[in-house]
């Protein structure tokens, strides 16, 4: 009796030992079902996002557009703003002008400046409002934002086509932004590489940061963040501390040696920050995307040949648009990438289009895009209904070659020390890049593309 209870007791440790194996078992069994249905998630989410790519290069290859030419500049136009069915553009002529886009026609001409006018902001209607009840204007009243190379940042009432507040900054003007925050702030960047503030209720000058070697070519604000781009490539990334004196504090500054868009031809770099990414276009072939936080470069390819320019780059409705210029045959296009995947959709051109050096767009209410694109032409570009009769004025085609996909750079030694810099205790105190390699005079060259 007592070898059975010793067997029946082992024969029990022996269970004991088998039950956890199978509990192991089991879970291994759950744990791949888990890995296999991720795995077939992901497949899934994945044939999704190319049947809607597929289907959004369809509808663009089809696209159709109304173009109408604004006549009324002497000169090239620098810039471009839309505000409601207005377009606001300024010119090297020196004069800013506001037109009424459903008829085409030129609303008003705002004179004042005598240089060429470099930059434009809108700021958003709650900021606009405070200012107009201070000036005793309709609370609806809309202002502009404009700089120059006269060294004076205007501010326009649109309604009454007037100057209400001239701000002289001691630097000729070559871009600017509104940052909403708190009362609201004008920043501005100068052909010396000067980046300052002003107080959008004072109007007085809250900071002066000689942020950039040469000079400072593109501004432009993502929430509480600034973001400036400069001639000799480097790229600066502040964030707003809301405060009545010095309230831009340097997060990151990455010089032309990280970005690769030194001395780029006329020296022009203009930006246009998404989310952790910076979409730059600097005169080149490509458009670069610089991962602000690490430094991490990636590429993607605008044009097919190295002959092909890229001006400016503007993101809209789901839409990444990169301008691109021939050098060699003198053809335009604009090119359609989706976002945020930058896959190319379509290019855009039209016979004669000219060198395209700026750009606004907006969606109307039935979800139609209107553009307007600037440089030796002013052009509103009114898109159609695809099974509608009429007859574009452009041709949308697609060119294989720019179906590459993001191409990275690679990491860089200044990555490196970016990475060792994020993890300083004083976060503010920003990694100075700047190479010494910039070519001289880049700040000159720019203004004489630009502004001569």
């Amino acid at each position: 009796m007592q070898r059975k209870t010793e067997g029946g007791a082992e024969t029990g440790r022996l269970r004991e030992r088998k039950e956890p194996a199978k509990e192991s078992d089991h879970c291994r069994d759950v744990s791949g079902g888990s890995l296999a249905r991720a795995d077939s998630d992901k497949e899934q989410q994945l044939r999704q996002e190319d049947a809607e790519f597929t289907s959004l290069k369809v509808s663009w290859e089809k696209a159709k557009f109304r173009l109408r030419l604004l006549e009324g500049h002497s000169d090239i136009v620098t810039c471009v703003v839309a505000v409601d069915n207005l377009v606001v553009t300024g010119s090297r002529d020196t004069t800013v002008k506001v037109w009424h886009v459903p008829t085409a026609t030129e609303h008003k001409n705002l004179g004042g400046h005598t240089g060429g006018v470099t930059c434009l902001s809108a700021p958003p209607p709650e900021c606009c409002k405070r200012l107009a009840r201070s000036l005793s204007l309709s609370d609806k009243e809309r202002f502009i934002l404009s700089g120059s190379a006269d060294c004076y940042v205007k501010i326009w009432a649109l309604s009454i086509g007037q100057c209400v507040k001239s701000i002289y900054t001691f630097n000729a003007v070559t871009a600017l932004c509104f940052v909403p925050e708190e009362d609201g702030y004008i920043v501005t960047g100068s052909d010396g590489g000067k980046v300052q503030a002003w107080s959008w209720h004072t109007f007085e000058n809250c900071q002066s940061i000689n942020a950039h070697q040469e000079a400072v070519t593109s501004i432009q604000s993502q929430g509480p963040l600034v973001f400036s781009g400069s001639a000799e490539g480097g790229v600066s990334v502040w964030e707003n501390w809301c405060s009545d004196r010095d309230p831009l504090r340097l997060l990151h500054h990455w010089s032309g040696q990280v970005t690769g868009c030194g001395g780029g031809p006329g020296g022009r770099l203009t930006l246009s920050p998404r989310g952790d990414r910076v979409l730059l276009a600097y005169g080149r072939a490509w458009l670069k995307i610089l991962h602000w936080r690490t430094g991490a470069m990636s590429r993607l390819t605008n044009h097919s040949s190295i002959t092909g320019v890229t001006d400016c780059v503007h993101q809209t409705a789901g839409l990444l648009i990169g301008s691109c210029y021939d050098l060699a045959n003198g053809e335009s296009t604009l090119n359609l990438f989706s976002l945020p995947q930058c896959r190319y959709l379509a290019s855009l051109t039209w016979p004669g289009a000219p060198r395209i050096l700026c750009f606004a767009a907006w969606t109307t209410g039935s979800g139609d895009h209107r553009w307007v694109t600037g440089g030796h032409d002013l052009i509103v570009w009114e898109q159609l209904p695809v099974s509608g009769k009429q007859r574009g004025d452009v041709t949308a085609k697609r060119d294989s070659r720019l179906d590459s996909l993001l191409e990275s750079e690679g990491d860089t030694e200044d990555d490196e020390e970016s990475d060792d810099y994020e993890d300083d205790d004083d976060k503010y105190e920003g990694k100075d890049g700047r190479t010494d390699n910039a070519e001289d005079g880049g700040s000159g060259s720019w203004l004489r593309c630009i502004l001569q």
